[in-house]
């Protein structure tokens, strides 16, 4: 179910605005509509909204001018501490109509004698908004060097389709360093050894004496 949040349409926008707005304790936001309709600037009270995201909740009702949107969150900016919310981004969304959003990739457990190089963090998926998950499980327990995650390999729960390629490259198990440098191969090491006994005569040809 989505969470209804009361909002209020902002007559001004700008930095010293929003500041004013924070220090209130409500959030400047913005409602991207329609592509031929221009975002509507809102604002929404932190505390009703920081609430309802520790219950991981990314759909939304905004109510503001007698009108209810259904709203979904595509962007969250924090502070450089990463303390305080400064802004949100949200999309307009229809309720029951699938559509697409970008969702965290949570890696399950722990590989075994290597290391997760992780290569995507994030995937977009397309679902009915209120059945958008909040990530989507890997499970790289026991995983040893060498073996690869695609994306053909995620979890996806009922109804949600994977809008990349399924051969796309998650992430990959790496041999600790130290052992990445394998032996040299016996082509190399032939090649190393005549190196160093330095070069043969032709067959045939007599070692010219030194004058």
């Amino acid at each position: 179910m989505s969470n209804v949040l009361k909002a209020l349409k902002r007559e001004k926008v700008g930095s010293r605005t929003a500041r004013k707005e924070r220090a209130s304790g409500r959030i400047p936001v913005t409602l991207s509509m329609d592509k031929q309709e221009l975002p509507l600037n809102l604002t929404i009270d932190e505390h009703e909204f920081m609430n309802a995201r520790r219950r991981h909740e990314h759909v939304y009702e905004l109510e503001f001018d007698g009108q209810t949107e259904m709203a979904l969150v595509t962007e969250l900016q924090w502070d450089v501490f990463g303390e305080h919310l400064n802004h949100v981004e949200f999309r307009r969304v229809i309720k029951g109509q699938k559509t697409e959003a970008e969702v965290e990739i949570a890696f399950v457990g722990m590989p075994k004698g290597g290391l997760l190089n992780h290569l995507v963090t994030h995937v977009t998926i397309r679902a009915i908004p209120s059945l958008i998950p909040e990530s989507l499980e890997v499970d790289v327990d026991g995983l040893e060097p060498g073996a690869a995650i695609h994306a053909s390999d995620l979890k996806l729960p009922e109804d949600v389709e994977l809008e990349i390629e399924a051969d796309t490259l998650i992430a990959n198990i790496q041999a600790p360093r130290g052992e990445e440098e394998a032996a040299p191969a016996e082509g190399e090491a032939a090649a190393e050894g005549e190196a160093e006994g330095g070069e043969t005569p032709d067959e045939g040809e007599a070692p010219t004496a030194s004058e």
